[in-house]
């Protein structure tokens, strides 16, 4: 998680555009810094950090052993520390005059906020400028290479050709990682075609950005090494997404939140391992050729209630985690088939990869109801099962209370289900049937986790109440255990760093939607 960067003041120019438009220009910059605050929240965090303490004991002699060291290791020490203090240890020995310039570098430029200013609801426009032409000394100054440059805190919209000069920069000196956030006012600033001349680069997030137009570069463009791509707010068309995964032939990660203008996501790619979505805007997602692709993750949905996005399922040999769906906007295709409450489940009709699976639901609405049996016989193998729960306004469709008894054989529930989790439990019986008939329906189920929403019943008594007809059924298993616990927080006051790329992307998290926060 990036450290937190305050927004630029609107300059009077802008204020008096949005005025014009009708807009309040205030309201404008409180969104804008939610905004920020949201894509900080899912930037990867900076290898060194200001904030960290290094103590030593001291020795009894005046030896300093420090510089003995072989020059391989002193190299790798400097390099892991901010670019303020590698620069100062060329006063500690002559030795260590050069390692400053030779040594990989990272680079952040919220370093060079002063503490009041990192802390304020703000950055002043001199603050910000400051900042910028330190980063253009530090570029000027080190030799190369950057092993890590996080660029969030710079002011360049007063210097146009300036971000052009640092990526050409960076690009010479081999960057390897790269965070570059725009600093509003304008909110879309235009990134140079630079930005493809850098194949060193390992992985690169961009956020508050207008993507290039790919139409006329040259074929041999490319990021040959990158492995893992964000892209945070970004205005990016689809035919442009295609060309930066086409050019791309050893990415393994990509992570979305909430860019702009991209209606279809479609996945070509022979590397591709992890894709995660947050606040999904209208976005189509179309697994068309992606034979290594394990997880697909679509953290959120911004979208309103005509929206119908779809997920379309090719082949997808590696595909093992699959959330969430959600029948309220997704449609889902597998093969040439759009899964429909009476879908018969068929070979054509099945992921027999994945094992584990997220749904969100609203209980209340009896259509998305009825789709969970049919989502559920696509796939036939799933071992740990996440189930939400969306309250609505205004329930429609009452279901039969023999629908879960009429629904037939469901295949993972009868034959792989291990672990449930159930979030947002409001103890509704459309919730109860479905509890009621997994607990009936899952020999091997071997636990069952149910969480409430803060302060959604007056006691633990009364939550324990809701359970009584779970307890009267017969279970399947005869090893399962009942875990009913109340969540931190109310429903939808969850706060978006639950929603962290980092944890999705992570491959030794077995289970990326296995946590829960307790109260």
């Amino acid at each position: 998680m990036g450290s937190p960067a305050p927004p630029v003041p609107m300059d009077r120019v802008t204020e008096a555009l949005f005025r014009v438009r009708g807009q309040d220009p205030q309201d404008k910059e409180a969104l804008v810094g939610r905004i920020l605050g949201y894509i900080h929240l899912v930037l990867p965090d900076p290898p060194v950090s200001r904030r960290a303490t290094l103590r030593a004991c001291l020795p009894n002699d005046d030896v300093d052993r420090v510089s003995a060291l072989p020059y391989a290791l002193l190299r790798d020490i400097v390099s892991r520390l901010p670019d303020k203090d590698a620069a100062r240890t060329a006063v500690l020995a002559t030795r260590w005059r050069e390692l400053w310039r030779k040594a990989p570098l990272v680079l952040v430029d919220s370093h060079f906020l002063a503490p009041a200013a990192a802390s304020a609801g703000e950055v002043a426009r001199t603050e910000a400028r400051r900042v910028t032409a330190n980063v253009s000394r530090v570029l000027a100054a080190h030799p190369g290479p950057f092993r890590c440059v996080h660029l969030t805190c710079s002011y360049m919209a007063e210097f146009p050709s300036l971000l052009a000069r640092w990526l050409q920069t960076l690009a010479v000196k081999g960057v390897q990682d790269l965070v570059l956030v725009n600093r509003p006012f304008p909110l879309a600033l235009d990134l140079p075609t630079a930005l493809f001349g850098m194949p060193a680069l390992t992985r690169l997030y961009l956020g508050l950005f207008k993507f290039p137009d790919t139409a006329g570069l040259p074929r041999t463009v490319s990021f040959p090494n990158l492995r893992e791509l964000g892209l945070c707010t970004v205005v990016i068309f689809s035919k442009d997404m295609d060309f930066v995964l086409t050019r791309s032939p050893a990415l393994e990660t990509l992570c979305i939140q909430a860019s702009l203008l991209t209606e279809r996501l479609r996945i070509i790619s022979r590397s591709l391992r992890c894709v995660q979505v947050v606040a999904a805007t209208d976005l189509d997602i179309l697994l068309a050729y992606a034979p290594h692709l394990e997880r697909l993750i679509v953290w959120s949905v911004l979208a309103n209630e005509r929206s119908n996005m779809r997920i379309k399922i090719a082949p997808a040999p590696a595909l093992s985690i699959l959330g969430y769906l959600e029948p309220e906007f997704h449609t889902l295709e597998i093969g040439n088939t759009v899964i429909k409450a009476e879908t018969r489940a068929s070979p054509t009709t099945m992921v027999p990869t994945v094992k584990i699976l997220g749904l969100r639901v609203r209980f209340g609405i009896g259509d998305d109801v009825k789709l969970l049996p049919a989502f559920l016989r696509c796939f036939p193998a799933v071992e740990r099962l996440h189930i939400e729960s969306k309250k609505t306004a205004e329930p429609t469709g009452k279901l039969n209370p023999e629908f879960w008894k009429e629904a037939g054989a469901i295949e993972c529930v009868q034959s792989h289900i291990k672990l449930m989790i159930f979030r947002n439990f409001h103890g509704d019986q459309s919730e109860l049937s479905l509890l009621q008939f997994i607990l009936e329906s899952a020999p091997m189920l071997t636990k069952l986790v149910i969480v409430y929403p803060k302060r959604t019943f007056k006691s633990m008594t009364e939550a324990n109440s809701k359970l009584e007809p779970l307890f009267a059924a017969k279970w399947a298993s005869t090893c399962c255990s009942l875990l009913l616990t109340e969540g931190a927080y109310a429903e939808g006051k969850e706060p978006p760093e639950l929603q962290n790329f980092k944890r999705g992307s992570n491959f030794s998290v077995r289970d990326p939607f296995a946590f829960i926060v307790r109260a």
